[in-house]
């Protein structure tokens, strides 16, 4: 069964396909997202509305990066803290406080009849302030357990290897051979 990436990012399409080892093409489809701080019940409602668009086999993907310090918050919403209040403002968020963090993955299969969810988590904490130039997102802020370092500051090798830990590529890639069986 062939499944398409659903993303309009080229970058990110790109860094989905050599994370996962294929070569997925990629579509871009506006995809209605429900706000929800259950990553599950926002994926699966994602991967449904992505393939009434599409009409074919879909993957999609989300994350939330959770503050412990703030129970389930900023969590799926992430995206639009960042909108809000940028990265700067995320680290002005713990100051003084606890600034222990989850960094979260999940990525959805749907072929219209059958979903698949996959999804992982990397314990961490939020820097002091922005560090670092790249990934995207809040990947300049988060500094995964067993490193001193940000996402963002990590060369290419370091990445991956939290990056792996985050978002569940392997899984993911499990599942799609197991279709070609």
């Amino acid at each position: 069964m062939k499944f398409v990436y659903v993303t309009g990012n080229e970058h990110k399409a790109k860094l989905f396909n050599d994370m996962v080892g294929l070569k997925i093409e990629h579509e871009k489809a506006d995809v209605e997202e429900i706000q929800s701080l259950d990553l599950a019940e926002i994926i699966e409602h994602k991967a449904k509305s992505a393939y009434k668009k599409l009409n074919k086999p879909v993957i999609v993907e989300d994350t939330k990066l959770v503050f412990n310090e703030l129970g389930k918050l900023p969590g799926p919403l992430i995206k639009w803290f960042l909108e809000s209040i940028g990265v700067e403002g995320l680290c002005k968020l713990l100051d003084g406080r606890d600034k222990s963090a989850v960094a979260g993955a999940a990525i959805a299969c749907f072929d219209g009849e059958n979903l698949e969810i996959f999804e992982k988590e990397l314990s961490g904490k939020l820097s002091d302030k922005p560090r670092g130039k790249s990934g995207f997102g809040w990947n300049v802020v988060f500094i995964p357990t067993g490193s001193d370092r940000t996402l963002g500051e990590m060369n290419q090798a370091e990445f991956k290897k939290y990056y792996l830990q985050i978002k569940p590529f392997k899984e993911l890639r499990r599942y799609l051979d197991s279709q070609e069986a």
